[in-house]
């Protein structure tokens, strides 16, 4: 069977279509519309955040491509960089601190639960009545008092009653156009009125001037004014009311915009930390406060594109919903399929549907109310594939194949065959290398011998045979001048631990050779630098200060690399300081791509995490150093 070629990251998975709804939404939403020119004309405003002349466009967030997931190889394409997404650090420290987690089953897990399904059913279609919204909405405070809501339900509280108070400011604004309205049609009126008498005096005054004895007067010319000044100043009101008319009217709809942008904001960041019960409540609650019946979402063309294109769906209110509701419908059919196939045994299978399912929805409530003997057992397979994957980087195939043998009888599901196939090929080229090493010893080609046990050692370092080998080796020689070839052999080879280890042997022997005891002095004081660090970090585990004892071990692993044991007590001490770890190296990278204000949070995040943390420290000197050079 074909591997499927890569497709687009919304087109693949819910969870890949999920990550993908994620990114599109990361955007700032468009600027409202300007509002409409006052009466009287003039030149339209420029455009938010334009430049005379025009500006250039800016890039899209996205980079230079569209991520592409192959999900015959599981690795994700970004702007020109990849990762397989089963081998994340971040993820898999806030996976196993999951699976750690007592289940949340308490009856205040259970009162919480049941305020949220209340809130959600008092909001469902057909039910949202005047009174259930006012239910619903009292019932807010309750669900934020619970640790686990985060006071995610007094944020919901606070944009419905911020929508609520911008549409009583555009109730007052109404009847004040309402107010205005009457106050122009009085002015309407008036002018009506004054023009009238205006014109009643001028025709009685030529109707009765040829009658005999007179009659009415001509208008004079104080009387005239006075009607002229009186017919501008309703005129120039008429004028203002209309003006200020136009006024209130932009104001609410600037109103009505914002107040649905900020909702609608508060939705998507619940849409993106995953909280979909909270999506439900608060696309329910929007619907309720803005009747209107436009849900459409306020995102740039890039964004309504980009989703448009991955999801086949209009960025709406509907859709948010629509997808927080298949979110969970997803989220619950992964626990039961971890659920069965943890009764088949099937390890391997339970523990990635697992991982799917809290990647999706780590806060639905089928996901935090699994039981922690069950999640033991996915973690129990997490950490032997890590310690196997640890053994493989290290070579220590002895303790791999074991990894091996006691992965396949807690999964019948486990797949050995790359595992074996690695630990195999170099058992058995390490075994060529070692005999051709015994038959340069007989025929006594010490060159040939070193060569060939230099790369046994590289490919198997603990290998029994290779032990057995030297020691035949040292037997039939001299012991003297089998300790020096020893001490070159090992020093050759960048083995100062077991140069540290037989020490009394290569000292005696080395008197005579005074380049190779200094040598000798040289490795056993770097040994002793290294041993004092293990020494530290033993201290401070006991002191469950892991992040401490990290950095006391990496500080000497920068210098020694070569130190089987350096190696695999940081690699042991890495996760139990993972967040410390995680942040230090994010501050690295970051220095290193010279991104200073991002690189310094980072910093100051892990010394947050380890105050006493040299690392930390001293990439926050540096840094400030670099943004104020005389500081």
């Amino acid at each position: 069977m074909k591997t499927p070629p890569p497709v687009k990251l919304g087109l693949i998975t819910w969870g890949a279509s999920l990550l993908l709804a994620s990114a599109a939404f990361a955007q700032v939403p468009d600027a409202a519309p300007a509002p409409a020119p006052a009466a009287g004309g003039g030149a339209p405003a420029p455009a938010q955040g334009g430049a005379a002349g025009g500006g250039q466009k800016n890039g899209s967030f996205l980079g230079k491509d569209v991520p592409a997931f192959d999900p015959g190889s599981e690795i994700l394409t970004w702007d020109g960089k990849s990762w397989n997404v089963n081998n994340n650090r971040v993820f898999q420290a806030r996976f196993e601190k999951y699976l750690n987690a007592p289940e949340q089953t308490t009856a205040i897990d259970r009162q919480y639960q049941a305020v949220i399904a209340q809130i959600l059913n008092l909001l469902a279609p057909g039910n949202a009545t005047v009174q259930n919204i006012d239910s619903a909405f009292r019932l807010l405070p309750q669900g934020s008092r619970f640790d686990i809501d985060a006071r995610l339900c007094d944020s919901v509280a606070d944009a419905v009653y911020s929508a609520w108070r911008a549409q009583n400011a555009q109730n007052r604004l109404a009847n004040a156009n309402a107010a205005l309205d009457s106050e122009r049609t009085q002015q309407y009126w008036n002018a009506q009125h004054v023009s009238a008498g205006d014109n009643a005096r001028e025709a009685g005054s030529s109707g009765n001037s040829g009658k005999k004895g007179g009659g009415s007067k001509a208008p004079s010319a104080t009387e005239t004014f006075e009607d002229t000044m009186r017919m501008t100043e309703h005129t120039k009101r008429i004028a203002e009311i209309e003006a200020q008319i136009k006024a209130n009217s932009v104001k609410r709809e600037l109103n009505s915009i914002q107040a649905k942008v900020e909702f609608q904001a508060l939705i998507l960041q619940f849409f993106l930390q995953r909280r979909f019960q909270h999506v439900l409540m608060a696309t329910r609650f929007y619907r309720a406060v803005f009747s209107d019946g436009d849900t459409k979402l306020n995102v740039g063309k890039d964004t309504k594109d980009l989703f448009e294109k991955s999801s086949g769906m209009p960025p709406t209110v509907g859709t948010i919903d629509s997808l927080a509701n298949e979110a969970l419908r997803d989220v619950r059919e992964g626990v039961q399929a971890y659920n069965f196939l943890l009764e088949k045994q099937e390890l391997e299978s339970a523990t990635k549907r697992l991982a799917e399912a809290f990647t999706v929805g780590e806060f639905v409530p089928e996901i935090r109310t699994l039981t922690r003997d069950k999640k033991r057992q996915a973690l129990e397979f997490t950490h032997k594939t890590n310690q196997l994957i640890s053994a493989i980087d290290v070579k220590d195939y002895t303790m791999a194949e074991q990894l091996v043998n006691d992965l396949g009888k807690i999964a019948k599901d486990f797949d050995n065959s790359k595992p074996m196939g690695i630990i195999g090929t170099s058992k058995q080229v390490s075994d060529m290398h070692l005999a051709k090493a015994r038959k340069a010893a007989l025929k006594g080609d010490n060159a040939t011998l070193e060569a060939e046990l230099t790369a046994a050692t590289e490919l198997w370092p603990r290998n029994p045979a290779l032990a057995e080998l030297s020691k035949k080796i040292f037997i039939q020689g001299d012991v003297q001048q089998k300790a020096v070839i020893d001490f070159e052999q090992l020093l050759s080879q960048k083995n100062y631990r077991q140069i540290y280890e037989e020490s009394p042997r290569f000292m005696g022997a080395l008197a005579f050779y005074p380049d190779k005891a200094a040598k000798l002095k040289e490795v056993m004081e770097n040994m002793k630098t290294i041993e004092g660090a293990l020494m530290r970090a033993d201290e401070m585990v006991r002191q469950n200060n892991y992040p401490g004892a990290w950095e006391s071990v990496e500080k000497i692993a920068q210098q020694f690399p070569e130190d089987n044991k350096l190696s695999k007590t940081r690699a042991d001490l890495t996760p139990h300081a993972a967040d410390f770890v995680r942040t230090l190296q994010d501050a690295q990278d970051m220095e290193k791509r010279d991104q200073v204000g991002s690189s310094l949070a980072y910093y100051l995040k892990a010394r947050k995490i380890y105050p006493a943390s040299d690392f930390a420290g001293d990439g926050v000197t540096r840094l400030v150093k670099k943004i104020v050079p005389d500081s």
